[in-house]
């Protein structure tokens, strides 16, 4: 049997044996079952990507850690978009966005925030402490412990990747 076959195979078996399992312990953790659901598709289809899923020793476990990281990303997602909401119920009427601009909108920052995840961590805590909270890069290389040039490669990645998503 080909690799990918083997792989493809093993995934397959780990959703038959745990799919109901891990749906139930998502949907404990998110209070509904649509979305359980949804992140439960998502850790699966993770795993279509994964290297040697064949070789999983202990599937509820790297289950359960994939999800974590699946749900720790659909949390900030939503944070991101109740904070864009907030932010827009506050503006007066005539500045508010149509409909059609805040579906654009709203994909687009879902885009830049995919794409921050795409960065190693150092990276993207640099590039949203200049960002968000506006330090300077000499203050961010000391808050993280790495140097200037290293700062100001962080942020050359940041904005990379906001001007591929903004293509």
């Amino acid at each position: 049997m080909p690799v990918a076959e083997a792989a493809f195979q093993q995934v397959h078996t780990l959703y038959s044996h745990h799919h109901g399992w891990l749906q139930s312990w998502l949907r404990k953790k998110l209070g509904n079952s649509c979305d359980a659901a949804d992140l439960a598709q998502d850790t699966f289809a993770r795993l279509l990507t994964a290297r040697n899923p064949e070789h999983i020793a202990q599937p509820r476990a790297y289950l359960t850690s994939v999800a974590k990281n699946i749900l720790v990303n659909w949390y900030q997602r939503q944070a991101l978009e109740r904070a864009y909401l907030e932010a827009l119920a506050a503006m007066p009427e005539p500045e508010a966005p149509s409909p059609e601009q805040r579906l654009v909108i709203l994909q687009t920052l879902h885009e830049i925030d995919a794409m921050l995840d795409t960065l190693k961590p150092l990276a993207r805590r640099a590039f949203l402490l200049s960002q968000l909270d506006g330090m300077k890069y000499e203050d961010i290389a000391r808050e993280l412990g790495v140097s200037l040039v290293t700062v100001k490669r962080y942020m050359q990645q940041g904005f990379r990747g906001c001007l591929a998503v903004m293509e």
